[in-house]
């Protein structure tokens, strides 16, 4: 199965196809070079051979690995550069090839995901920090931003606290709060590496005046107590992917399974989070909540049995993205 790079095309059972996001690696941020001193010398596709010759190579040798080999070449080759990738291809497609090059391309060749190797993901026009101990954030997760901003009061209307449940990188969170600039939000997780890579993107957006994060899992009795309810918005995009799912190689070997995972439905985390929205919602308020393209009807179901009124946002393909539950309060 090609692989693309993670911002176009998801590789999730259920997302079939481009994604509905308008994400991409031509806005990453100038990153750092692993060797500021580039040597030429080396074998792969950068020994002897210029940037514009080495990215042939390079792009040869992806095409089984990704169906967007050559625009992983340029993200990499811009990455081992240290500069942008617009800046690569208008002034450094002559210069000689960095050694360390070679490295990146046989890491996308084992399908490791580029946003891992360069260690960014742009979501929702923000850069974020993302490492193995977190969901890199997808462009089809950006119509339950649109929907989320869309829920919250109006800007004459004060939008008080965001709950982000199973926060991750901290993308949902930030991406609303860096919108409303008056609300302050939660982000909960299980994992400390986590909430380590959520709290590092906050503080490098600006955000962290108004963004915590905390250790928490719902599945735990009594997790919702220090959290302080009630919320005027909640988002959470649990795990919901089938336990014998086939997935691609890139999410299956290297994306955390605990973030991906939810027993052979794909809805044992939906079963147990949305009842308990009506407890952490305001009057008023709204939950929104990512599904996968086939769970509307089973997670609209649990959110009724619980009391919650729910309608489906799709995303740009067409897919039922979204779930957004109001208590009617």
């Amino acid at each position: 199965m090609a692989e693309g790079t993670g911002d176009g095309a998801s590789p999730l059972p259920f997302r079939g196809g481009a994604g509905g996001g308008g994400s991409s690696h031509q806005a990453l941020l100038k990153v750092e070079s692993p060797h500021p001193n580039p040597s030429p010398e080396g074998d792969g596709p950068s020994g002897g051979l210029t940037v514009s010759q080495a990215l042939r190579a390079a792009t040869a040798q992806l095409c089984a690995t990704s169906d967007t080999a050559r625009l992983d070449a340029e993200v990499l080759m811009a990455h081992a550069l240290g500069v942008s990738r617009s800046d690569l291809l208008l002034r450094h497609m002559a210069d000689p090839a960095p050694a360390a090059f070679a490295g990146l391309i046989e890491r996308r060749a084992a399908h490791e995901p580029v946003a891992y190797i360069v260690g960014t993901q742009e979501f929702f026009g923000l850069s974020f920090q993302v490492s193995p101990a977190v969901l890199i954030p997808r462009a089809d997760s950006e119509v339950l931003v649109e929907a989320a901003l869309a829920a919250a009061p109006a800007p004459h209307r004060v939008l008080g606290r965001v709950l982000d449940c199973g926060t991750g990188s901290g993308a949902l969170l930030l991406a609303v709060l860096a919108h409303r600039p008056e609300a302050r939000g939660l982000g909960i997780d299980r994992s400390e590496e986590a909430l380590a890579i959520a709290r590092a993107n906050a503080q490098r957006l600006g955000l962290s005046d108004r963004a915590a994060f905390l250790r928490a899992d719902w599945t735990q009795p009594g997790w919702a107590e220090p959290l302080g309810a009630p919320f005027d918005l909640i988002l959470a995009n649990p795990p919901y992917v089938e336990s014998e799912a086939e997935l691609a190689p890139s999410v299956r070997d290297h994306e955390p399974a605990g973030a991906l995972f939810s027993g052979p439905e794909g809805l044992d985390d939906y079963r147990v989070l949305v009842p308990q929205l009506a407890g952490l919602l305001a009057p008023g308020g709204a939950a929104l909540v990512e599904i996968g393209a086939t769970q509307a009807a089973d997670v609209l179901a649990i959110g009724a049995a619980a009391g919650l009124a729910g309608r489906v946002h799709r995303d740009l393909a067409g897919r039922e993205r979204t779930v957004e539950f109001a208590t009617g309060g």
